[in-house]
């Protein structure tokens, strides 16, 4: 509540009726700058160099579980990084995994041919039978 000093003497005070919202006002503004400012850094996916080639575009992608092998050799699922010596059982205990049995790998281009291969052994020991290889097609996402 605010007093407001009346123009007969300064020791008598009326209490004011109005809520003053010009704090509240400038603390949404500030919230609305920050959220601005923070959500293009909020769009979610790990920096993987695809392979380019022509192929079919995927209907549902955004359903299905995407495990990204990166050119350093880490592993993640989604984007929960993974160590290699966990990847069959962490695959074993999804219950998304267990449900669909359909997995998306997306592995950078740069990767050994062999280290690929191994990550698909797991992958389909791990019970997962269906496995869509990811790759760049006209910067569209797309499974062959």
């Amino acid at each position: 509540m605010s007093f407001s000093p009346s123009n007969e003497s300064n020791s008598d005070f009326k209490p004011m009726s109005e809520i003053n919202v010009t704090p509240f006002v400038d603390v949404m503004l500030v919230l609305l700058v920050m959220f601005m400012v923070t959500a293009p850094m909020m769009v979610t996916g790990l920096d993987v160099n695809l392979p380019q080639v022509s192929s079919q575009i995927i209907d549902n992608a955004d359903e299905k579980l995407i495990l990204t092998l990166k050119a350093n050799k880490t592993i993640y699922l989604q984007e929960t990084e993974i160590a290699l010596e966990r990847l069959s059982e962490v695959l074993q205990t999804n219950d998304k995994l267990k449900a669909s049995k359909e997995i998306l790998l997306e592995a950078d281009k740069t990767l050994p041919y062999g280290f690929v291969a191994k990550i698909m052994s797991i992958i389909n020991s791990a019970g997962i039978g269906n496995i869509g290889m990811v790759t760049e097609s006209a910067g569209e996402i797309s499974a062959k």
